[in-house]
């Protein structure tokens, strides 16, 4: 009897000494999980693979643990963010591809980012991010990249129709510099319409410190009903209409090739990073520039977020990871390897551009240096009014580029369509 006695004893001892390792094991084992949109493959879009090894850099310094890190390439991360805060949860982190729902900040699900920020002197390093991304004191998602937007020329286009890039400085201008380009009737045309022309009415609205402001929040009645909105859709659509309605597209990429390429677009709407995709034959031809009136839209964008409900030893390797990424050495390399504007604010991008003997990427510090210093900046629509609003907007100028096209009964509609969608 006391053998068996002895016996259970021990056994419950090696249980609860198995149980015990299982627990510090478990300890071993926390992951930060970490999703982002790189999934692309290298031949597909390189800055996607320089991303994953940034991000894999700062995985090898946690591998021993306790907590480890690991990130995770994912197309859908956006539905599956919201699919979790719709039941109270957040992913540990996550590159956000579509603005922060306001339910995970009024849940509590993420981590106000602010008082981290501000103990560890990370203002600077985190840019534009530190007014943009503010909602009532905090701030709860940091892009390590800021998304800048501008216009690029083709010199010899514009010459050849007796055109000078200051005669793009007014919008007066730049319309009788189309009607030039048009004018040379050589297959060239002034620009890619649609997509770009959301860009063209932002800057339009921007002219004027009333219209900074409609743009610079969110979508109301009284943006809708403004005339800085009706002027500048009105302005930007005839501008569309004397384009021609065969140079429009919802997506500036599916045209992209005929000014990178082929030389026979005068002016795109684009981000700094089209540097990246002039090609060869085109260095010394295209060159960057911002919008009539010293505009540039600049977005702080949307980004890294943190879960509240991880560990505190989770939640600190979280926070490092959050760090690093806006760190000068993270930044150099997003601006080198992802050819994109760096949002922290420290970084010579011209000196690194020095550094570097690829002509793209001094196109990209010339363009990002234009963005930066601009008289007026303005965010994206895309993070203000939101993507269903700049959907219809994107529509509404496609058809006013068709010649039959009534641009005054078309506004009209517009109107009703916009007020649907924030009613």
């Amino acid at each position: 009897m006391k053998k068996v006695l002895l016996s259970m004893v021990a056994l419950s001892l090696i249980g609860g000494m198995v149980f015990a390792a299982g627990k510090k094991d478990a300890g071993k084992d926390e992951v930060v999980e970490f999703y982002h949109g790189y999934f692309h493959s290298e031949s597909e879009w390189p800055p996607a693979k320089a991303m994953r090894d940034i991000y894999d850099e700062f995985a090898a310094r946690y591998a021993d643990g306790p907590v480890t890190f690991k990130a995770i390439p994912l197309e859908t991360r956006d539905d599956m963010v919201n699919a979790q805060i719709a039941g109270g949860n957040f992913p540990d982190v996550v590159d956000l591809g579509r603005p922060l729902s306001p339910s995970a900040i009024s849940q509590g699900l993420v981590v106000d980012l602010k008082s981290y920020i501000d103990s560890n002197n990370l203002q600077k390093a985190v840019g534009i991010n530190y007014t943009q991304n503010n909602i009532n004191g905090g701030i709860y998602n940091v892009h390590d990249q800021v998304e800048s937007r501008g216009i690029w020329y083709n010199e010899a286009i514009l010459k050849k129709a007796g055109v000078s890039i200051s005669d793009l400085s007014t919008w007066e201008g730049f319309a009788k510099a189309m009607e030039a380009v048009r004018a040379l009737n050589d297959g060239s045309y002034g620009y890619i319409a649609g997509q770009g022309s959301i860009m063209m009415m932002t800057a339009y609205m921007a002219q004027t410190p009333k219209g900074q402001a409609l743009v610079s929040a969110g979508l109301t009645a009284e943006v809708i009903n403004s005339k800085e909105f009706e002027d500048a859709f009105k302005a930007i659509a005839a501008l569309d209409k004397a384009n021609g309605s065969a140079h429009t597209t919802v997506d500036t990429g599916n045209l992209m090739a005929d000014f990178n390429a082929a030389g026979k677009v005068a002016v795109l709407n684009n981000g700094v990073w089209n540097a990246g995709s002039v090609s060869k034959e085109m260095l010394g031809t295209l060159k960057p520039s911002i919008y009539p009136g010293n505009v540039a839209i600049v977005s702080a964008g949307n980004g890294l977020a943190i879960s509240n409900k991880m560990s505190d030893a989770k939640k600190k390797v979280a926070l490092e990871f959050f760090a690093y990424m806006v760190s000068p050495e993270v930044q150099e390399k997003i601006f080198n390897l992802v050819q994109a504007n760096p949002c922290n604010a420290t970084v010579d991008l011209n000196k690194l551009a020095a550094q570097n003997t690829d002509p793209n990427t001094a196109l990209l510090a010339d363009a990002c240096s234009q963005v930066n210093n601009a008289k007026i900046v303005v965010p994206s629509l895309y993070n203000t009014w939101g993507g269903d609003v700049v959907n219809s907007l994107i529509n509404a100028f496609m058809e006013c580029a068709v010649s039959s096209t009534d641009i005054n009964q078309r506004f009209n509609q517009l109107k009703q369509e916009l007020s649907a969608l924030i009613s």
